[in-house]
């Protein structure tokens, strides 16, 4: 599996990036931001240094996610399969979210 990134916005203020690897999920916020003393993503991402890994998506951001009816609406009509959960946040938590946090996908990253 190739490796993914996401910026993670606030209010549109670029916080910290979000990456799927092969068997794991990580988080980590930008030096920038820490420094500011922004507000945390949520509580269980508190604002630090730290580097979170995860082996699914960490609970907030699955959060971000419609769920039910509207899941099965976006997986079929974005041909995605229902468990793919990441993928699913690029496509949708751009725009789509309720409140202040949205994900965006960082192509070519390195």
């Amino acid at each position: 599996m190739k490796t993914q990134y996401a910026n993670v916005f606030i209010n549109g203020q670029q916080i910290g990036l979000l990456t799927r690897e092969a068997d794991n999920y990580i988080f980590r916020y930008n030096d920038a931001y820490l420094q500011s003393g922004g507000p945390a993503v949520s509580l269980s991402l508190p604002t630090t240094r730290q580097t979170y890994i995860s082996n699914y998506l960490f609970p907030f951001f699955a959060g971000l996610l419609a769920e039910g009816t509207n899941k099965s609406l976006q997986t079929r009509q974005l041909h995605l399969a229902e468990a793919d959960d990441f993928a699913r946040l690029l496509l949708t938590a751009h725009t789509q979210t309720i409140g202040a946090v949205t994900v965006r996908e960082v192509s070519g990253h390195e």
